[in-house]
Parts: structure tokens; C-alpha cells; sequence
């Protein structure tokens, strides 16, 4: 399956600032399968390490953290002699061997000619509390479930995908291949982008089958819970995953605690959101109230909407029904638009805005998305179905004045004065595509 970290990876390769990988992002997007393809086309050799399957690999690692000696002693183990620059060295669930984490500062350090990456289930719960952790000696990566144009590729529409990342125009895409790419998402909204429901959907185009993947995955982060996090937080947490869907079907789809139980407090749950933040199986939308440069210093942290890291989970945290995908626009809309702004929120963050903001004006207008350029901070609104509604547009324009206005619906592309239109399955190209 192609992914597009492909191509951070072999930046990562030919950097001249090359240091252990870390490759973050949630359970079962496909960390393994990445690192596992890259070793084989990309290095002659490729040596695999599990540190949750073979359990003595971290006798290994006891004692001093000799890079020297710990290459020779993973070669004698494996039979394959690791070659600098020639050879791939896979640290698969390193969060099960702390010293393995603790040695990329030594490989760093003292034998950086030894190509490392890792990986690990909730590795980024780990780095934020593991003490050893190997602070600014390490490069990192992050994997997200596969983004609309990734769903494209795997479902052989490759030469659509290629179309649409050369389309320089703001003229409007042909009408037989819109109405196309409309029913493509129709698909990617309920199939998502979690690998396994991919590969399902690809195979056989079975929805049921699709499904039962997308609440086997729900399962496996719920027993995840009560695994790896902290005792006294496992409700707390599981209660915030089983809101999201929830609070997102509300016409104001701010995460209201008061929505948990009348007495629910935001720093009850500070400590929960953040573990499934750090587990990357939510997103966050902090509000800013002033679109001023950087968006990150405007922002309420304590006022904020939750998304799923995947739309595919989130229709089945839902129990939408397939039937959605062949009843008109009702995919877009259903739970007051909650799929099409968690589609929108997944994109972005796909597209390497690592941090996504909202705007709103006193109940008066809300902007869903701002998102930073080079020299502009862009608003932009996502109107479910084919809506030409531009109230908050029109309120944040003629507040901030920005060169462009722009909004996100099934609509073709299409301008009218200041107001750009882009159509949904284009909006991880926003805001590039030239006027």
C-alpha cells in the first residue's frame, strides 16, 4: 500500500541531519508496514527488531549502552551482519524496552553511520513520560491514517490523484469527473483511512466487512486504556473517546463538559484528553479569538473541539449506517455536518498542520478552520452538502480583511468576488492551488 511518509523517509535517508527515527502516530495506521517496506526497497539489508515479541531482546540492552557492542550482539542474534548506511535496523515496540529508547542517544551521539528507526504502540504516550527519553537526539516522523488522496491511490485511482496535485487552476474540475471524486468520498467518509479497512474495502468493496474492522480497531484502544494508562484515569478516559462523537453532532460542537455530567470540570479531565492526545486517537481545535501570527500564542487552551483521528471510526463509533453512502448527501450532513468537519480536521493535520484552530466571534459568526500560511492566516468555513451560506465569511472579512475568504463544501471549484470555493476532496490542497 502506498503511503506518502515514503517520501519523508528517504529525506529522512539522504539528510545530512540524520538521527534515530522515531515514527509517532496511533495504533494500527501502519507504522510497522512502513518501516518494514522501506528496509526492503531502500537498504540492502533490513534487520527487525519486536521488542513486545521477543522478549530477550532487552537482555540486550542491560548495562552499559555500548553502540559498538550492541550492534555486534544484534548481528550475532539476527545472523545478518548490519552494515553502516547499508542496513536498516528496525526498533519495533520500543516502548516495551525503555533502555532500547535511552540507546538512539548513544547511536546519535556515537555511531550515527547506523541507520535506526522505531516505533511502538503509544510510543507518544511514552515519550512524554518517560524520563530517559532521548531529548533532541532523535529525528521524527508522523504517520496518520491513510488522507483521501493515500485512499486514491490505493483504490486505483492513482492518475486522479495525479490530476488533482497538478491542478494549478481555480477553473472548475469537469463535471463527470466532480460527480466521480464526489462518490469517491462518499466512500473514503465511511471507509476512513485506518490500513486494515482500506486493504478490506480495496479487496472487495464489502461495507460490512469494512465495518467490522473499523469496531475491532474501537476495541483495541478501549483494551488499551486499561492497559497502559494510569489506573485512576482509565474512566475518565474512556468517557472523553465515547463523548467525541457525541459532542461533535451538536450544532456548537465545542467539547462541553458539562455534557459529561453537570458537575464535570475541565481540569477533571485535562489529564485524559491528553493521554489520548499523546496516543494520537484525537485531534484538537483550540479557539482563537484574535487571527494574529503565531496562531499558537492566540489561542484558549481551555476552549476547544475534539475530533476522532479517523472518519471511518468515527461513523462506526456512530453506528452510521452504510446505507448513507446512496441517500443523496446524506453522509455530509448526518449529525449536524460532525463527519464532514472531522473529514476537514483529519485532512489538515494529514497535510502536516500539525495544530489546528477555530475562530468565533461572540455567537455571532464562527470560522471552523484558520490555518497559517507563509505570509496570511487563512479562514476557512466547511458547509456540509452543496451550501452557498457565507454569513461568518462575510462577518471575519469585513472584521480582518483578508486578500481571500474560502470555504470548503461538495461544490466545484468556484469563486465570486473574494470568496473561493474548494471542493471537499480537494482540501488537503488548501490553500495552494493558485487563483
Amino acid at each position: 500500500m502506498k503511503r506518502d511518509i515514503y517520501l519523508d523517509l528517504q529525506q529522512w535517508k539522504k539528510s545530512e541531519r540524520r538521527k534515530p527515527l522515531i515514527i509517532n502516530g496511533a495504533r494500527q495506521v501502519g507504522k510497522t508496514y512502513a518501516l518494514k517496506h522501506f528496509g526492503r526497497t531502500s537498504y540492502k539489508k533490513m534487520v527487525y527488531l519486536n521488542f513486545e515479541k521477543e522478549e530477550i531482546l532487552s537482555g540486550y540492552f542491560e548495562g552499559a549502552l555500548d553502540p559498538k557492542q550492541l550492534i555486534k550482539t544484534v548481528s550475532i542474534h539476527t545472523g545478518v551482519e548490519i552494515e553502516p548506511h547499508n542496513t536498516l535496523l528496525i526498533f519495533d515496540e520500543i516502548q516495551e524496552c525503555a533502555k532500547a529508547l535511552s540507546s538512539l542517544k548513544y547511536f546519535c551521539e556515537e555511531a550515527n553511520e547506523y541507520h535506526i528507526a522505531a516505533a511502538g504502540s503509544l510510543l507518544g504516550v511514552k515519550t512524554n513520560q518517560d524520563e530517559g527519553f532521548p531529548v533532541g537526539k532523535v529525528n521524527f516522523l508522523h504517520l496518520s491514517p491513510l488522507s483521501f488522496f493515500e485512499f486514491l491511490s490505493a483504490t486505483n485511482n492513482e492518475k486522479i490523484r495525479t490530476f488533482l496535485e497538478e491542478y494549478a487552476s481555480f477553473e472548475p474540475l469537469p463535471n463527470p469527473l466532480h460527480e466521480k471524486l464526489t462518490q469517491l468520498l462518499r466512500c473514503y467518509l465511511f471507509v476512513g483511512g485506518m490500513p486494515e479497512a482500506v486493504a478490506e474495502y480495496a479487496k472487495h468493496e464489502n461495507f460490512s466487512v469494512v465495518r467490522e474492522v473499523q469496531l475491532e480497531i474501537l476495541n483495541a484502544y478501549e483494551r488499551d486504556f486499561a492497559k497502559h494508562a494510569p489506573p485512576n484515569e482509565v474512566m475518565k478516559i474512556t468517557t472523553v473517546w465515547k463523548q467525541i462523537h457525541r459532542q461533535l453532532a451538536k450544532e456548537n460542537k465545542k467539547f462541553i463538559f458539562a455534557a459529561i455530567r453537570q458537575s464535570a470540570r475541565g481540569r477533571d479531565y485535562e489529564e485524559a484528553i491528553q493521554w489520548l492526545l499523546d496516543a494520537g486517537l484525537i485531534l484538537k481545535s483550540c479557539l482563537v479569538e484574535t487571527p494574529k501570527f503565531p496562531l499558537s500564542a492566540y489561542a484558549d487552551t481551555h476552549t476547544f473541539k475534539l475530533f476522532l483521528l479517523d472518519i471511518g471510526l468515527l461513523g462506526a463509533q456512530s453506528n452510521l449506517s452504510s446505507r448513507a453512502l446512496i441517500e443523496g448527501n446524506l453522509l455530509f450532513t448526518e449529525f449536524k455536518g460532525a463527519l464532514t468537519e472531522n473529514f476537514v480536521a483529519q485532512e489538515l493535520v494529514a497535510a502536516k498542520n500539525r495544530e489546528i484552530y477555530y475562530w468565533a466571534s461572540s455567537g455571532i459568526a464562527e470560522i471552523d478552520f484558520l490555518v497559517e500560511g507563509d505570509h496570511e492566516i487563512y479562514p476557512l468555513e466547511v458547509k456540509a452538502g452543496s451550501s452557498e451560506k457565507k454569513k461568518s465569511l462575510l462577518v471575519y472579512g469585513s472584521k480582518y480583511l483578508p486578500v481571500k475568504l474560502t470555504r470548503t463544501t461538495l461544490m466545484n471549484l468556484k469563486h465570486d468576488g473574494n470568496i473561493y470555493n474548494y471542493p471537499l476532496y480537494l482540501v488537503s490542497r488548501f490553500p495552494k492551488i493558485s487563483q
